[in-house]
């Protein structure tokens, strides 16, 4: 059942009951309510002779509740200069998120997580001017978690799919050949496929691991029992594994091409 706080018509309430002598389990009834919540607000806002005052409860309920209340980020000015300083001295946002239960036991209002400086300071042009160059990475804008990083062709000397002759993409001709490597589960183990576009025709080898070296020899060794008459092309995706893809063209007398980044799906 979800909890309801008391309202100030139930704290008028509690005041009458308990002047007129009744106990707090049968204050609890009359307003429906449990006994440990009339327990409670009598301990947490009553009055030091045991005395119970509505108005009086009301504003202390209404006091700890402002505490409690989470503030947009750095728009507490306290908080906001401890974060500054301490950046400045060369802490890192996870260490003065951390810095702040210990310096301020008791104080809710000067808590504030790792994550929330980050997007405080990205979100704030003028604290991004002044606190991207603490930071240890200074990077100019953050990546979300899972956001793809553009990032440089790791695969020297690559020839582009847009520059492979037309008949590959009709299929016209035997000898055309398209590379792809399958990772296992948790990526424990590789295979490598290669296909030829018109027949069809499926080689699987398994690898020992998924990096260039293991996977150029074993393209070489697959193709080079197919005749030199149908070994024209072959296409792969831009995987680091494919990096030694100019001795396999040199050791197998065929053109190497690689499919347009992020939309191997292209012919």
């Amino acid at each position: 059942m979800p909890y309801h706080h008391l309202t100030p018509t139930e704290r008028g309430q509690i005041q009458a009951f308990l002047s007129q002598g009744l106990s707090q389990r049968a204050i609890a009834r009359q307003l429906r309510r449990s006994p440990s919540t009339i327990s409670r607000e009598l301990r947490r806002n009553g009055a030091r002779n045991g005395r119970y005052d509505a108005v009086r409860g009301a504003k202390r309920y209404a006091r700890a509740r402002m505490g409690c209340v989470r503030g947009r980020s750095l728009e507490h000015l306290p908080l906001r200069r401890y974060v500054v300083d301490k950046l400045h001295e060369g802490w890192s946002p996870e260490q003065v998120s951390g810095g702040h239960w210990r310096d301020f036991p008791g104080q809710p209002r000067m808590r504030i997580s790792h994550e929330a400086i980050y997007q405080s300071i990205y979100r704030d042009d003028k604290l991004k001017r002044i606190l991207v160059p603490c930071l240890r990475r200074r990077r100019p804008r953050r990546w979300k978690r899972g956001e793809r990083r553009p990032t440089q062709p790791v695969i020297a000397n690559r020839t582009s799919i847009e520059e492979r002759p037309e008949a590959v993409n009709r299929e016209a001709r035997y000898g055309d050949w398209e590379g792809d490597l399958i990772l296992g589960r948790h990526q424990d183990g590789a295979m490598l496929t290669l296909i030829e576009r018109k027949s069809l025709y499926l080689s699987a080898t398994p690898l020992p691991s998924k990096e260039a070296a293991p996977c150029a020899h074993a393209i070489t060794k697959a193709l080079s029992i197919i005749p030199q008459k149908l070994r024209k092309t072959l296409t792969l995706d831009n995987g680091s594994e494919f990096a030694h893809h100019e001795p396999v063209a040199k050791n197998l007398g065929l053109d190497v091409f690689f499919a347009t980044p992020y939309a191997s799906y292209l012919p």
